[in-house]
């Protein structure tokens, strides 16, 4: 009797109809599309874990299983497996308003780990080759064009301008050029450690011999990190001088915040209601290498007729210049000691 049996054969490139072949023969496996449901689940759990590295620096753990399950379920694959697992992940862990075109990131990337590790012999060589691909195609090109046209859509085309010109996109470049060897490094390890886990359980093959790097590899990549280093320490510094360190905030925070710096206006300026009025910060600055941090924050008081209710403590800017309840009295700047929180300036400007 004649039976299927699964072909095990390793391609130097993608460029073959054998290797696409097999990797569309993927889909017909229960055990294959067992496995791919488990990579899938593997990375939405991975999703909101990461490795720090510094402020606005980590690296995503769900890489990991993005590359692994690449490996092993090829390009074929990998676009379901990708949308999948962006829909949910955005459904349980959601960041910032929901696009669809930015699952195409997601896409790319699968994709690219899948035609550089899919029934290929491994090698430090391909790795690098897909961090490169991914960090400097996906994460700076497409993801910028993707930007762009949310903000087109949404009515802004300054801004989409900007996504792609400006120097958004010279941060992003520096970021990822501090992350590539980084993550190089870290997803050969990984990858070095499951993969006789995985040849085991005949899901890849050619062993794990070659993700060791060579001494000219090491030397590049060693070189790419210092430069990705002061590249990524300008960034910083452009980015906490030109950001307010508020778009970071968790409710409580916000919560937390505009009562302390309510605390300090009524402390500091005699005048105020302390029962009628409240603090909404619209602006913290603070520099990378500085040591204070400058606050711009908006004080409210409850129009005749009316009161300062427990919601209005959660307000940023927007929501509170459109509660039509209060009655804006004076923009307030205020300067805080980072170690201390001990203030060292304090300036209200009534509203004329």
């Amino acid at each position: 009797m004649k039976t299927n049996q699964k072909s095990t054969a390793l391609y130097p490139h993608p460029f073959s109809a054998a290797y696409w072949k097999d990797a569309a023969a993927e889909l017909k496996s229960i055990e294959m599309l067992a496995v791919t449901a488990l990579m899938i689940a593997m990375r939405v759990a991975l999703k909101p874990l990461a490795i720090p590295l510094g402020p606005q620096l980590s690296i995503q753990t769900a890489m990991l299983a993005t590359a692994l399950g690449a490996m092993i379920f090829g390009p074929v694959m990998a676009i379901p497996a990708a949308i999948i697992s962006d829909t949910i992940g955005f459904i349980l862990w959601p960041t910032g308003d929901y696009f669809l075109p930015f699952v195409l990131t997601e896409i790319a990337s699968t994709m690219i780990y899948a035609l550089c590790l899919y029934r290929a012999k491994p090698s430090a060589t391909r790795v690098i080759i897909a961090r490169f691909l991914i960090c400097f195609v996906v994460n700076v090109v497409l993801q910028q064009f993707i930007f762009a046209w949310q903000y087109t859509y949404m009515g802004n085309p300054e801004k989409a301008k900007d996504s792609i010109m400006g120097i958004m996109t010279t941060a992003r470049l520096f970021k990822n050029l501090f992350f590539f060897p980084i993550e190089s490094i870290v997803l050969s390890l990984f990858l070095k450690l499951l993969l006789p886990v995985t040849s085991r359980a005949r899901l890849t093959y050619g062993g794990n011999k070659g993700l060791d790097f060579s001494k000219a590899q090491v030397a590049i990549l060693a070189v790419l990190l210092v430069v990705g280093i002061g590249s990524s320490v300008g960034y910083l510094d452009y980015y906490y001088n030109n950001n307010s360190v508020t778009k970071d905030y968790t409710a409580e925070e916000v919560v937390e915040m505009n009562h302390k710096l309510h605390d300090i206006i009524v402390s500091k300026d005699d005048s105020v209601d302390e029962d009628n009025t409240v603090a909404v910060i619209e602006y913290a600055s603070k520099p990378f290498f500085g040591e204070e941090t400058t606050y711009t924050v908006a004080l409210y008081q409850a129009k005749e007729g009316n009161s300062i209710t427990e919601k209005m403590w959660s307000y940023k800017k927007t929501p509170a210049s459109k509660d039509e309840t209060l009655e804006r009295i004076a923009t307030v700047t205020v300067v805080t000691q980072n170690k201390t929180d001990e203030v060292l300036s304090f300036e209200s400007v009534p509203v004329a």
